[in-house]
Formats: structure tokens, sequence, C-alpha cells
């Protein structure tokens, strides 16, 4: 290989001056506790305000779900319009957390909640009619035998009954016969 080139190539990829290692890129690794740390020198920044006293906070997105947060620390700034809430938060859905829930909700959450129940009350109907459908007996025989069985014994009745002149219904049956397609030959 050319020295040249290999000179150049050394020098792209060092950082510092002649003694330094050659490295390609620094890595810095990121903690959530140094993360942590800028965002409370930024709410310092805006001079928020704890806020004592708040045992619960829901947050109710528009697919249902409500984001929990059970004790939080929640801080706000008026001046900057910032509130901020840390702790430990889960999703849940908005039928986990219903009677509490009820006096939180919005007229979004309502509507929200009037199409949960409609939909609920449609699977609660579904159900019901397949518990319908349960109760109905499964078929054992066939119904084309005995009804061929039933027409026969009209038949009959209806031969006497015309010997005694007392009805005109008349049942017609036809029989129909194959003839042969070709005759074979001897």
């Amino acid at each position: 290989m050319n020295p040249e080139k290999l000179k150049k190539l050394q020098a792209q990829v060092r950082i510092g001056g002649k003694g330094t290692p050659r490295r390609k890129k620094k890595v810095v690794h990121a903690t959530a506790a140094t993360d942590d740390k800028k965002l409370q020198s930024c709410l310092k920044k805006l001079s928020v305000n704890t806020i004592p006293g708040i045992e619960e906070v829901n947050m109710i997105k528009d697919d249902g779900t409500v984001i929990h947060f059970n004790n939080p620390k929640a801080q706000a700034s008026l001046s900057a319009n910032t509130f901020a809430i840390t702790g430990h938060g889960e999703n849940k859905q908005i039928t986990e957390m219903l009677p509490g829930i009820l006096s939180q909700l919005g007229p979004e959450g309502l509507t929200q909640l009037k199409r949960l129940a409609s939909t609920v009350a449609g699977s609660a109907v579904g159900k019901a009619t397949l518990e319908e459908d349960d109760e109905v007996p499964d078929l054992v025989e066939n119904f084309d035998e005995a009804s061929k069985e039933e027409v026969a014994p009209k038949k009959e009745l209806n031969e006497n009954d015309k010997g005694a002149g007392d009805k005109n219904d008349t049942i017609v049956i036809e029989e129909k016969k194959e003839a042969p397609l070709a005759t074979p030959e001897a």
C-alpha cells in the first residue's frame, strides 16, 4: 500500500495531536439521572412552584386510554404557562378506572364513554343472541326422507276421498322414467 495514502487516512481518524490514540468518535453515555437533572434545572429557571396535596393525575387520550399517576410531584409556573408532573405513570383503559374517573371527564370524555357503552351493549346483545342459538337443538334426522314418507300417505288418502266424492283437492306426483340412451344391438 502507498505510504502517503496511509498517512492521509491516519490523519483523518486522529482526534488530538501526534501522541493521542486513534478514535473514530467519542461515546457519551447519557443516563436517566442526568436527563432528570437537566429537566430540574430547566424547571428551576422557569421558577416553578410545587403544588401540594395532589393525590392522583389522570391524562385521558383520544383512543380511550388513560395515563394514571398515583401520588405525583406536581409543579407549576403560571407565568410560563407550564405544568410538570413527575412520578410513575401507568397506561390503563378508561373502563378500569370508571367509578372514580366520572367526575374528571369533560364533554369529550363523556362522548367517548357513551361510545364505549354502546359497543359494550352491542357486544352484550351479540352474546345474548349466541346464547339463544345454543338453545336450538341440533338436527339429527334427514327431513327430505320424512317429507317423502308424508307425501305417500296423503296420496293414498286422496284416492280414498275421491271415491267418496267429498273433496276436490288433488295431488299430482309425476314420476319420470328415463328412456335408455342407446339400445344394445345383438
